[in-house]
């Protein structure tokens, strides 16, 4: 059988680069989106060998085009979608500014309807697809200072369920993934006395690596994973139990 075709948003730094690395060991033929950081694709596909595509996943009609694309490179349909990207505005409610409770809500969550939008239509019509969201641990129990992400953390959560049994008759899976606290980049910008804090409340006494997510991923992709759907799957270190 012809390798599959997987789809990674976001998929050239942190998480998202990751799990393109660990499909990418596991037979898949990759194809990895980014947004904006030029340089930091470049060096990603020189690394691994997995080509890379720029377009924003807020954009409706930008996902479809770069779908089309990717399938015309590849000579195949997406049969796995990982919607990866993501982006934080921290910040009080109180203080919060609209621009940055709707580009987190858009770019977390309307990324996912565009995006799988894209790719829906020929995984019901080939019987086989496997769609992951990535949602956050934050997204179940919330946090201070992220109503605009926790929401759209929870947000992903209700697609998942939603979107599951809207699909389970075509043979396509639909899941989420909720990681814990993850050293990335994108908790760079916490001050040590408060890292020290959240680490603490994580019952394994430390962040989660990027590839432990990756590694949820390729499970919940597999030909073999095909009776797991609408399911939040947790990589928390023991914070929240389902």
């Amino acid at each position: 059988m012809a390798k599959r075709l997987a789809l990674v948003t976001g998929g050239t730094t942190g998480i998202g680069a990751a799990i393109c690395k660990a499909l990418k060991n596991a037979g898949y033929n990759i194809a990895a989106n980014y947004v904006a950081n030029d340089d930091a694709a470049k060096a990603f596909e020189q690394l691994t060998g997995v080509k890379t595509y720029q377009w924003d996943v807020t954009n409706f009609d930008q996902c479809a085009k770069g779908v089309e694309k990717i399938c015309a490179d590849f000579g195949g349909n997406v049969e796995i979608l990982v919607n990866n990207a993501g982006i934080t505005r921290d910040g009080m409610l109180h203080k919060m500014t609209p621009e940055n409770w709707n580009a987190v809500l858009t770019t977390n969550l309307t990324s996912c309807f565009n995006m799988s939008r894209a790719v829906i239509n020929a995984m019901r019509e080939k019987g086989f697809g496997r769609i992951v969201s990535i949602s956050s641990v934050n997204g179940q129990l919330g946090q201070i200072g992220q109503t605009n992400y926790s929401a759209s953390k929870t947000g992903i959560i209700g697609f998942t369920k939603a979107l599951a049994r809207e699909s389970a008759t075509k043979g396509i899976t639909v899941n989420a993934v909720a990681p814990g606290y993850t050293d990335t980049t994108m908790l760079k910008s916490i001050p040590e006395d408060i890292m020290k804090s959240l680490i603490a409340q994580i019952p394994i006494g430390r962040l989660m690596k990027p590839e432990e997510i990756a590694r949820m991923v390729v499970f919940l992709v597999a030909d073999e994973s095909g009776a797991i759907t609408g399911e939040t799957l947790p990589v928390n270190g023991g914070q929240y139990m389902q």
